[in-house]
């Protein structure tokens, strides 16, 4: 895993800027403490930070090739899982290889194959070819999003990066919140937006999607779309299918040149990976680790969203597969004291001990491993979350997940909200993501609704969850793979009807697959989502924070509505109160990001 950047002008000499590229390269260290690389030319410069996983020696990069007597760059973040297959169809084509990096394998691919050499990888990444032959920059990412890549375009040129932050060491980009920023940053809060960043002229490659740019101008085009068939498959047939992909996804995802470890919930889904995993190992023990937090047993309270504690469920996985673990127990000091730095890796407000608590996991464990395995999008593919199963949710002419179409917006104030009108801005979003979805005739509705919602959960709530965890894992230079966002398990579920996925419990599909791998208390443990803090020490300082958000000095104070920010730090607003206290957290970091980037407020 690495990160990337580079630089695309057609009038400019970029063999001048090599300071600026070096600038841009880096913001991005964190993501590459392994090497570094440049090259600059006339028309396109490019950046390099690696972080050596297959091939250590091997596998530098900007790597280089010829065609036609021109150079073809690519730099490239991610892992291609499928490199061995692919390089042997490459060799018996006649290209010949000087290293063993999957990195020569996608530059060889596109040598070969041309833009279409993207719909052969099985991987996860963000990658910028820029061919001097044809004049012309690619910027590619992922099918699912899993590895980001931003890029800003202006008048005769255009910038491209891993994260915001290489851009905005470029002097052609400026932190700027307008309108539709401020709506993102509030309203849609936990909803992602595919291409489009908060931040005015940031833009995002969406997923399964190839961007050309050229003088002629840009062109997007989607490699990779989900496709609506009847499903030809008995119950029987699809269990075991289920298995055999997740099998064959995760011994794929093992490949590795350095140490692998596995993340644990004690949830079924973290579970059947490590369990995956931990046999496909053979004599060697697989390391895993979890999150806790000091004296959780003692103020653990159940509620819907997390009725039970991980700890115990923990424990009985290490016991059954035999693993090396380590709980990762964190304290509210230290929660409290890294926000910062999650923002900073976010290059957006964090998430408080949300995004804090995972900084702080995956901080603990990059000493050890330097790759993990986790296990993001299998209640989106599976229907795991609360709201596949709750009938108002379902019924809601909107984002399922949300609570109304206002969200975090209710406390700007009232003259900016007549003015940005968020509650239409999501509506709109909303109707615009219900459009997309492809659809198969003689659907009953509750299979409609339930393919409505899985392509929602996959286009615009998994990639927040993506983004997060790639950020904070990358912020310490470890990579996270994710074996339930391979796209075959995702094309094959998307047309699984609804009543085999939740045969008579949520996620009934995945637990039946994997019901042989683990003990009956582990695959039939009812969802608890990912852990908060519950200490009152740690709310009461979020609340202090807070007070001080009004006050004439504050950077976010003047978009706020003063009497509902009171209410939800003296406690009085009908918010429940994990959200009250996730919100005041999350307005805190928005003070605090304005700040830290300098961002110009245009509203």
């Amino acid at each position: 895993m690495c990160g990337i950047t580079g630089w695309v002008d057609w009038h400019r000499d970029l063999t001048m800027s090599g300071e600026v590229v070096d600038a841009m390269t880096e913001t991005l260290a964190c993501r590459g403490p392994d090497a570094r690389g440049t090259w600059l030319s006339p028309r396109a410069a490019v950046g390099h930070r690696r972080l050596a996983v297959i091939d250590i020696d091997g596998g530098a990069q900007p790597m280089i090739a010829e065609r036609g007597g021109r150079p073809v760059v690519l730099t490239y973040s991610g892992e291609v899982y499928n490199y061995r297959e692919l390089r042997a169809e490459l060799r018996s084509r006649g290209h010949y290889f000087d290293t063993e990096s999957d990195t020569e394998v996608v530059l060889r691919a596109y040598l070969e194959w041309g833009a279409d050499f993207v719909t052969r990888l099985n991987g996860m990444f963000g990658l910028a070819i820029w061919d001097a032959w044809r004049q012309e920059l690619l910027l590619v990412r992922d099918r699912l999003g899993v590895k980001p890549l931003y890029y800003h375009e202006y008048d005769g040129g255009v910038i491209f990066g891993s994260e915001p932050k290489a851009l905005l060491a470029n002097p052609v980009f400026d932190a700027i919140l307008d309108d539709a920023g401020l709506v993102r940053l509030f309203a849609l809060f936990g909803t992602a937006t595919p291409g489009e960043g908060v931040l005015r002229g940031l833009r995002e490659v969406r997923p399964g999607t190839l961007v050309r740019i050229s003088r002629e101008g840009t062109r997007h085009s989607r490699y990779w779309e989900l496709v609506s068939a009847p499903h030809p498959d008995d119950a029987a047939t699809t269990v075991r299918r289920v298995r055999e992909l997740l099998a064959d996804t995760v011994a794929h995802q093992l490949v590795s040149d350095v140490p692998l470890c596995a993340l644990v919930s004690g949830g079924v889904d973290s579970s059947a990976i490590a369990a995956l995993a931990a046999d496909r190992m053979g004599g060697a023990k697989l390391s895993t680790y979890a999150v806790d937090f000091r004296d959780s047993e003692r103020d653990f309270a159940a509620d819907v969203a997390r009725p039970s504690r991980d700890a115990p469920f923990v424990r009985e996985l290490v016991a059954h597969i035999g693993s090396h673990h380590t709980d990762v127990v964190l304290d509210t000091p230290d929660l409290l004291t890294v926000q910062d730095i999650a923002s900073r890796a976010r290059d957006l407000p964090c998430l408080g001990d949300l995004d804090a608590s995972l900084y702080l996991l995956f901080h603990a464990i990059a000493g050890r491993s330097t790759v993990a395995l986790s296990g993001e999008s299998a209640d989106e593919v599976f229907g795991g979350y609360w709201w596949f199963h709750d009938e108002n949710a379902r019924r809601r002419a909107g984002f399922p997940w949300s609570m109304d179409d206002v969200g975090f917006a209710a406390v700007l104030s009232p003259a900016i909200k007549d003015r940005i009108d968020p509650g239409e801005y999501v509506r709109e979003h909303y109707a615009e993501a219900l459009a997309e979805v492809p659809r198969l005739a003689g659907e009953s509705d509750a299979e409609r609704r339930s393919r409505e919602m899985m392509y929602l959960g996959l286009t615009r709530f998994l990639p927040v969850l993506l983004d997060r965890k790639d950020r904070m894992s990358m912020a310490v230079g470890l990579e996270v793979r994710v074996p339930f966002c391979d796209h075959r398990l995702v094309e094959y579920l998307w047309n699984v009807p609804w009543r085999m996925k939740a045969d008579g419990a949520p996620k009934a599909l995945l637990r039946k697959a994997v019901a042989d791998l683990l003990p009956d208390a582990l695959v039939w443990r009812p969802k608890s989502q990912y852990p908060a803090t519950v200490d009152p020490d740690y709310d009461a300082t979020v609340r202090a924070r807070a007070r001080l958000l009004l006050s004439g000095e504050s950077a976010v104070g003047p978009l706020l509505d003063a009497q509902r920010v009171h209410a939800l730090v003296d406690g009085s607003s009908k918010r429940p109160p994990w959200m009250q206290r996730l919100a005041l957290a999350y307005l805190w970091q928005i003070d605090r990001w304005l700040r830290a980037y300098d961002v110009r407020v245009t509203v």
